[in-house]
């Protein structure tokens, strides 16, 4: 029986022949911390290694300062200094300070992370990167000191399933929405430490924004990685920030035509509608018309899974279309993934626009993602989100938040309450 692209990935790392249940220790090519949980980790290596140690190699660790950048109090101030210390300290060099953005992104933006390596992470959404054919996952404190020691980490090789995505969205549904539909279809524990890779021509076709968005919450569904095999557009950005190479290491990680899927799924987007995941679990799917008119308070766009340059051109467009204004009583916020992106929406003239429309237009960072950042819902403010939780309390004791596309929640901040983006594009 042939192989499939995880199976592939971890026999390469591990540098042995690898089947689903198989307990194998990889060779890590990134491990990455952030500002959360960073510190920590870097207390705990010096611990350990009574202050004397050495990371196994310094061009392969990697921090990133994305949850609370810039600094909003002194507690997270000093935190992210021992980070900066301990990388001068070390000679780690890829240190991606609060001017950059959120971890995964800025680390695939400049080649760091590539398809087919191992990357580790502090973050539970490091899995996003399976996009661009990476295996990343988030672990915690002692796994990563650990990688830092030994330059490996030991894995379980999951089972993998098959999901294969045809038809065409209409206008004003997107991938986004096909990623509610999948959660809602195969709830919380559908891919319990289970690999998923997917095929079609919906994925064939898609953006590296779009095949982001749809690893983004492999985590809400307990898997351990979704895998999307790099094609065309998106492998030839891949190349231009990694390097050449990058075509090689694609074509070695292409599952096998005979490769064992423990399930095979196939979905059809053409009948699909907007969709929101109502509080407070990602897998309590409705259609935007089962909650429409729900009135908001606040209306979130960002986040590490749809804060890129098309997930805030979408937003545009249907702000475009509502003649540039919001209701007046919602809070709108925008964050971009990274500097680049908001970049990006500078060049094309987003950020103006949405500056007089009364939008928040941030600097790049997680964001609204947990309460530890700044625009917090109070409580009991029912608030609009493109993050990918919404468990109750995430970004503000009291309040419920809706998670949606950046065309849904752009809808439902030009008319103040959950909106259909196409009634706004009509």
């Amino acid at each position: 029986m042939g192989k499939t692209s995880i199976e592939k990935i971890i026999a390469r790392a591990s540098g042995r022949d690898v089947k689903p249940g198989d307990r194998v220790w990889c060779n890590i090519d990134i491990s990455s911390a952030r500002d959360f949980a960073g510190p920590n980790c870097c207390l705990q290596f010096d611990q350990v290694t009574e202050g004397k140690g050495k990371v196994w190699d310094p061009d392969k660790v990697a921090f990133t300062f994305d949850l609370q950048a810039p600094a909003h109090a002194e507690k997270v101030a000093n935190n992210q200094k021992i980070i900066r210390e301990f990388a001068k300290r070390q000679g780690i060099k890829k240190v991606f300070d609060i001017n950059w953005g959120i971890g995964q992104h800025v680390m695939l933006e400049n080649g760091v992370v590539k398809p087919g390596h191992v990357v580790l992470g502090t973050d539970s959404h490091m899995n996003l990167l399976g996009g661009a054919g990476i295996f990343a996952t988030g672990v915690g404190n002692t796994d990563i000191v650990a990688s830092w020691i030994l330059g490996k980490l030991w894995f379980r090789v999951p089972e993998t399933l098959k999901i294969t995505v045809k038809g065409q969205f209409q206008k004003g549904v997107c991938m986004r929405d096909f990623l509610t539909h999948l959660v809602g279809e195969l709830r919380a524990d559908g891919l319990l430490y289970k690999a998923a890779e997917f095929y079609g021509p919906v994925i064939e076709n898609s953006s590296l924004a779009e095949r982001i968005t749809l690893c983004s919450m492999v985590t809400e569904m307990s898997g351990k990685i979704a895998l999307i095999q790099p094609n065309g557009e998106v492998l030839d950005w891949l190349v231009e920030r990694g390097g050449e190479e990058v075509r090689a290491s694609v074509e070695s990680m292409k599952a096998d035509p005979d490769a064992g899927y423990c399930e095979e799924l196939e979905f059809d987007v053409t009948e699909l509608e907007p969709l929101v995941s109502a509080p407070h679990a990602p897998d309590n799917v409705k259609t935007v018309r089962e909650v429409a008119g729900t009135k908001l308070d606040q209306v979130h766009i960002g986040s590490c899974s749809n804060g890129r340059f098309e997930d805030i051109a979408a937003a545009f467009e249907i702000l475009k279309a509502a003649e540039f204004k919001i209701a007046p009583h919602v809070r709108c916020i925008i964050t971009p993934t990274t500097r680049e992106v908001m970049t990006q929406c500078a060049k094309a003239g987003f950020i103006e626009k949405f500056l007089e429309a009364g939008i928040v237009f941030t600097n790049p960072t997680c964001s609204l993602c947990t309460a530890e950042h700044y625009g917090v819902v109070p409580s009991d403010d029912v608030a609009m989100s493109t993050t990918n939780r919404n468990f109750l309390g995430k970004v503000g004791k009291g309040s419920s938040t809706f998670l949606a596309s950046p065309m849904t929640a752009m809808a439902s901040a030009v008319r103040g309450e959950i909106t259909d983006p196409r009634d706004i594009l009509r």
